[in-house]
């Protein structure tokens, strides 16, 4: 970024209007770009199910239009659905409530089939002017438009995670867009970084999905590693883990975390019940760095994990297990969070409500894994190690690409930065 760019930027973050720029409503943006309400460009698309069609659509912040039941992974729409309204590809929806992050609902283009009904409480839009469907499909992705609804959305709908806006004021809401032929150029720029992102996003797919074998087949005993033969012995786990009784209350040494399918992370304000605890000297589980963790309720879901993190406390309702000298930590880890032996031991769950059924830690010991020798043990995880690594990489390369792009749409589509500019 050159200085010329650079002194334009802090210029505008001041306040003060460039040369070759003007202050409008929205903000500062260049001289020949025009201001105009959203109804310039698009019209309220009111076409509904005549057709009978039965693909469901929900609007998702992070994939776009998507089929509800693959989203949710069940059906969840109206047996009713002669009231929906009718998408074919390219058309546009607004959903008004939170969505993955979108403090002011997502507004999504459809582009992945060609037809889909959504439900009539979304605000569907329809192109007046097809050439400027790519760069709107961005501008509206850059989140442009949510400060203009949420200055003029209904106040009292905001703490309930919804931006209530007649459809008239949403039509309403201001937009500065260049003219067509730097439309076009700006859309195509942002366009080849999303493609640059998808192309990551399918080799971190086929990575994962390496690693996912290597697991199925070194973790089994279904393949051995060159230099190592024979069956594995059965051995119960209570020969592998100890299970942690320390305690500690809270404001020690020790940091609050919380336990998830995510693994071990800081205990946050969004899951801190604190305010229900009644006792001040409530009692905290400790648990160290390399012991593994689960929550007896949520092993269902996934809720293992080795810890990572480091020496903290958490809910006494979960479980912590310090790794005995014959096992590898990373090879026993792995082992315990594979979908094949948590289905394994679910057959110790106890309890008569569905989200309540836990495994008590003294039946999980019971149970017993084919395991290697110590030796094979560590060129397996070392195996698993590597892979682990470069998908770490791969996700955090994912993450400055997202990052570039999401530059890229702030300084193109408010036209901070200009095209030429850029390509130069």
């Amino acid at each position: 970024m050159n200085s010329t760019i650079k002194a334009r930027i802090e210029s505008i973050r001041r306040g003060e209007v460039p040369e070759g720029y003007k202050r409008t409503k929205i903000g500062i943006v260049p001289k020949e770009w025009c201001e105009e309400r959203l109804k310039h460009y698009f019209k309220r698309l009111t076409r509904k199910n005549s057709e009978k069609n039965q693909n469901v659509l929900t609007i998702s912040a992070q994939y776009g239009l998507i089929s509800q039941e693959d989203f949710f992974n069940k059906s969840v729409a109206s047996e009713d659905k002669s009231n929906y309204f009718l998408l074919k590809k390219g058309d546009f929806a607004y959903n008004k409530s939170y969505s993955n992050g979108y403090p002011y609902g997502a507004i999504k283009r459809l582009d992945y089939y060609e037809k889909g009904i959504v439900s009539p409480l979304y605000i569907c839009l329809e192109s007046l002017q097809e050439n400027t469907s790519d760069y709107f499909a961005q501008y509206f992705e850059a989140g442009l438009l949510n400060k203009e609804i949420h200055a003029v959305a209904q106040e009292g709908a905001r703490n309930h995670g919804l931006l209530n806006i007649a459809v008239e004021d949403f039509f309403n809401t201001r937009v500065v867009v260049p003219k067509v032929p730097e439309q076009e150029k700006i859309a195509e720029i942002l366009a080849v970084q999303d493609r640059v992102i998808a192309l990551k996003e399918k080799l971190l797919a086929e990575k994962q999905k390496q690693k996912k074998y290597l697991m199925q087949q070194l973790l089994t005993c279904k393949k051995h590693l060159p230099g190592f033969s024979g069956e594995w012995e059965l051995v119960p786990l209570r020969n592998l883990l100890k299970e942690r009784k320390m305690y500690s209350v809270k404001g020690k040494e020790y940091p609050h975390v919380t336990l998830s399918n995510e693994g071990i992370y800081p205990k946050t304000e969004r899951y801190d019940r604190e305010h229900l605890v009644k006792s001040e000297n409530k009692e905290y589980k400790i648990t160290y760095y390399g012991d593994i963790c689960y929550n007896p309720a949520n092993l269902k879901f996934g809720a293992i994990c080795i810890n990572n993190y480091g020496d903290a406390i958490f809910s006494p309702i979960y479980v912590t297990f310090e790794v005995c000298k014959i096992a590898n930590l990373q090879f026993l880890g792995a082992l315990m969070m594979t979908s094949d032996f948590i289905n394994a031991v679910r057959k110790y769950e106890e309890g008569t409500v569905y989200e309540r059924m836990a495994v008590k830690p003294e039946d999980l010991l019971l149970y017993k894994v084919k395991f290697p020798s110590l030796k094979e043990q560590t060129a397996i995880a070392e195996i698993l190690s590597t892979a682990d690594k470069e998908i770490e990489l791969l996700k955090k390369d994912i993450e400055q690409e997202k990052l570039k792009k999401n530059s890229l749409m702030q300084l193109l589509l408010t036209g901070i930065v200009r095209v030429d500019e850029l390509v130069s």
